[in-house]
């Protein structure tokens, strides 16, 4: 199928496909995610409830982030998937802080401004993103933050713990099939290949799979 494909052209067709298996997966999504969703929902409020000014959330998913920003925040969210932003736009309405939704792909946002956002924030986003367009997103993070802007990403990482590795290795091909997602993304080193971002702070919020890494827009 990638037969005489540049490889750019092979990144756009995984991406693609991406899109294209969200549109699928969009209708059960939130009954999949239900038993996770209940820890998700108690991270909720200490991953977004403290931001402030005009805010960015890339890979809104169906809107679970929604109801937890404050009142005062600006909020621009966006995604690839139209099916997502479908049930992104149903949530909306338990928001209390102003919120345009946008069809728009991470790895380009070519509805976005640069230099706008006071914060990006993403869940989950970048173990979905193919490898080789991980470097592509995070230089549009820093593209559309504001000098002095901050980022928080949540990602899924492969633990060390030898019992935790086996339970993500058996999960592993359900969930790169059905989500497109898989724990060995490598989010962490990227950012820190990016001379415009500096990471400040790295912590694992549950066991050592949820990584949490926050930082900002230098010069």
């Amino acid at each position: 199928m990638n037969v005489g494909m540049t490889p750019a052209e092979i990144l756009r067709e995984e991406n693609r496909r991406n899109r294209d298996r969200y549109g699928i997966t969009a209708w059960f999504y939130d009954l999949l995610d239900a038993p996770w969703e209940m820890q998700y929902r108690k991270w909720r409020p200490k991953l977004v409830g403290d931001l402030y000014g005009e805010v960015l959330e890339a890979g809104v998913g169906t809107g679970r982030n929604l109801k937890y920003y404050p009142s005062h925040v600006t909020l621009t969210a966006l995604d690839f998937s139209p099916a997502m932003l479908r049930h992104a736009s149903r949530r909306r309405r338990d928001a209390t802080c102003s919120v345009r939704l946008l069809q728009d792909d991470a790895c380009d946002m070519t509805s976005v401004d640069s230099d706008r956002y006071d914060w990006v924030v993403a869940t989950f986003l970048c173990c979905v993103l193919p490898a080789g367009l991980q470097e592509q997103a995070i230089a549009q993070f820093g593209r559309v933050l504001k000098p002095g802007g901050k980022f928080r990403l949540l990602e899924m990482v492969y633990s060390k713990d030898p019992l935790l590795r086996r339970r993500q290795d058996f999960f592993a091909p359900f969930v790169e099939k059905v989500y497109g997602a898989r724990f060995d993304r490598d989010t962490h080193r990227h950012l820190l290949n990016h001379s415009g971002l500096k990471v400040t702070a790295q912590n694992f919020i549950k066991h050592d799979t949820y990584l949490l890494i926050e930082g900002e827009k230098i010069g």
